[in-house]
């Protein structure tokens, strides 16, 4: 398996990691099965959340099979406070039943609140630069799906890692990769196969994996089809040829106009959508099967797609011309 350093982590890994939203679908016996077959295919890298359901403590069982000295572990929370932070990472370091975590990430840092609150003296950060003076995280890194909010988390100098979506629909972030990659800051790419919107699941990595400044990419896994498949790239590097190319840019156009790249540039909504988040459970909803999960996140929020009235504010802000309000109306059809 090709192998980059992960910033100034000086982690050496697998230009492939294991993304670890999806195996939340499989019982125990399948997890211990994947993680098996990943560390075979020559993956050393796995990323879960503790807003992925049971994907901790899924894996935590497969670690103690496969052994957690094969794998560097990154693992995040939304918790923003000193105390929520603290909380969380012990629940997850109980779950992966491990004494130290590789790699603690802010998960999804996308509103100028959150960044404020993170960063305050009884913030998160706080919390987390502490844990990693006594070895309990070794390193940390953030996420998010706000290109202007990545730039801003990259200026910090805080985060030894960023995560972000990229893809050949989605490379909003080109630039902010590029300087992330200057100041010797890893960059872990997440949604390569744009939540499963592209089926071309080969062609997407290597795509991913041809951008210099990108550390390794972590698609969603839970099968062992989906594993030999997507570590193939590792495992067998090459160029994308001109008609591969051309193909994915064909796929892309047959995407159509219904596709929400998650700029965020459609707030604020009048009423207090989240537009993009609604997309996203939608997509986790239809692609990625998760079912349960997307409908209990959509269910959560305080207003979601069907409290849209219809105002049209969004429609003409979006870059990419999309039929928001019509969008919005297949959301709260599918997410009933």
């Amino acid at each position: 398996m090709e192998k980059r350093i992960l910033g100034r982590t000086g982690y050496e890994v697998s230009v492939i990691g294991f993304g670890g939203i999806p195996i939340q679908n499989v019982d125990e016996k399948t997890a211990i099965s994947l993680v098996e077959e990943a560390h075979k295919q020559g993956i050393n890298f796995i990323d879960t959340a503790r807003g992925y359901n049971e994907s901790e403590k899924l894996l935590g069982k497969a670690l103690e099979v496969v052994g957690r000295d094969k794998f560097y572990i990154a693992t995040k929370s939304m918790q923003r406070t000193y105390e929520g932070v603290l909380e969380e990472l012990k629940t997850s370091m109980e779950n992966l039943k491990v004494d130290y975590i590789d790699l603690f990430q802010f998960h999804n840092v996308s509103k100028e609140p959150e960044f404020e609150t993170i960063f305050s003296e009884n913030g998160a950060l706080k919390a987390i630069k502490e844990m990693k003076e006594k070895g309990i995280v070794r390193e940390i890194g953030v996420t998010s799906h706000s290109v202007d909010m990545l730039d801003k988390l990259i200026d910090t100098d805080e985060f030894a890692t960023i995560q972000f979506p990229y893809n050949a629909v989605e490379d909003q972030a080109t630039k902010a990769f590029a300087k992330a990659k200057k100041k010797n800051i890893g960059v872990i790419t997440m949604k390569p196969l744009a939540g499963g919107a592209i089926p071309l699941g080969e062609i997407c990595l290597r795509y991913n994996l041809e951008n210099e400044n990108v550390t390794l990419a972590i698609p969603g896994m839970d099968s062992i089809e989906q594993i030999i498949e997507n570590t193939s790239v590792g495992n067998n590097p090459r160029k994308l040829t001109d008609e591969e190319k051309a193909k994915l840019q064909d796929t892309i156009k047959d995407l159509g106009t219904n596709f929400c790249r998650r700029c965020g540039y459609c707030a604020p909504c009048s009423v207090g959508i989240d537009i993009p988040a609604n997309f996203l459970m939608e997509g986790y909803y239809s692609r990625y099967d998760l079912k349960d999960w997307a409908m209990t996140r959509y269910n959560s929020m305080e207003k979601n797609a069907k409290d849209c009235i219809q105002c049209g504010d969004c429609e003409p802000r979006c870059p990419y011309d999309l039929p928001i309000i019509k969008m919005l109306e297949h959301v709260a059809e599918t997410l009933v």
